[in-house]
């Protein structure tokens, strides 16, 4: 089979390459290169994966690739994927996550496509989980705090329109918040990845806000197995990957902590809570579980120690 993977030189999309050559397929990574690296898929295309560099919002690039490429499956993870840099520069966020992938899903639709999976956000898209009963489900009205999340919400309305218009083989991963090697740690987003360098290069952790803020974290390996899965079926609309378990930023700290040399001195300093920042998150997978047979395996002291060593 030969599939495209959209940012497949990024964090999560360079795992799923990996995963994807290993399996067999012709493999196909379309990244601009803006955040991704050329070093997280060097392994991919020894064995084969090729890169085609260019850029999602350049629409006659999309349909030109797509038409000499042909791809039976596509998975979508390119993004501009910073919350705060979505609400300081909102145009910017919309031309690449709505303008550009709807340059894709349209393309997508002329050459035939057998499935489209989308990289969707369930960090974002619910909106501030104090007002919903957590974790959040799939059927919960999403109210989005910022302009990323509602970017990818949109995406997944274009989903549905071309599923009604077209019968668009489609469907929508609502991510938790991902975090595994290859995460950038000196990057905005990851909370995760961020403070396990701090812990590796002996820095003070900087939380904003109070610390009792929770999220749900989910291993990249587990969504990785969830993309693949499917990427395998029929099912449509949008499905939550995530762990469904709130964890506060306080305790993250603490664990990662605990694994370094001198974890009793990684405590955290505190700064003025971001705006766009939800004060609690977590995602319900039982829809994933249901229709997919998926659901995470890894625990998150086993997947914090796999990222802290891979830094």
């Amino acid at each position: 089979m030969k599939t495209l993977v959209t940012g497949g030189a990024g964090f999560i999309g360079s795992h799923l390459v990996d995963a994807l050559t290993a399996r067999g397929d012709e493999a196909v990574v379309l990244d601009n290169l803006s955040s991704g690296k050329l070093e997280n898929i060097a392994s991919a295309m020894a064995n084969g994966t090729r890169l085609i560099e260019g850029d999602i919002r350049d629409a006659g690039f999309v349909t030109r690739t797509l038409e000499a490429e042909r791809p039976g499956t596509i998975f979508h993870l390119a993004a501009q994927s910073e919350v705060r840099k979505s609400i300081e520069e909102p145009t910017f966020d919309a031309t690449v996550n709505v303008v550009g992938s709807v340059n894709l899903i349209e393309a997508s639709q002329k050459i035939g496509l057998d499935r489209f999976v989308f990289a969707s956000t369930g960090g974002a898209v619910y909106g501030e989980g104090e007002l919903i009963d957590l974790p959040a489900v799939e059927t919960t009205v999403p109210e989005p705090m910022c302009q990323y999340g509602l970017s990818k919400f949109v995406v997944e309305k274009y989903l549905e329109l071309y599923r009604r218009l077209y019968m668009f083989n489609s469907v929508a991963l609502r991510l938790a918040n991902v975090y595994g090697p290859r995460q950038n740690p000196k990057g905005e987003a990851g909370a995760v990845a961020i403070f396990a360098g701090q812990l590796k290069n002996g820095e003070k952790p900087t939380v904003f806000g109070d610390g009792t803020q929770t999220r749900d974290f989910v291993y990249v390996g587990d969504v990785i197995d969830a993309m693949l899965t499917a990427s395998r079926t029929d099912v449509e609309g949008t499905i939550n990957v995530g762990s469904g378990v709130e964890v506060p930023l306080l305790e993250l700290i603490s664990t990662i902590g605990g694994l370094g040399e001198n974890g009793n001195t990684f405590k955290p300093s505190f700064d003025t809570a971001r705006k766009g920042d939800v004060q609690r998150n977590s995602i319900d997978p039982s829809r994933a579980a249901a229709d997919l047979g998926w659901s995470p395996a890894t625990s998150l002291e086993d997947g914090l120690k796999k990222t802290v060593d891979s830094i």
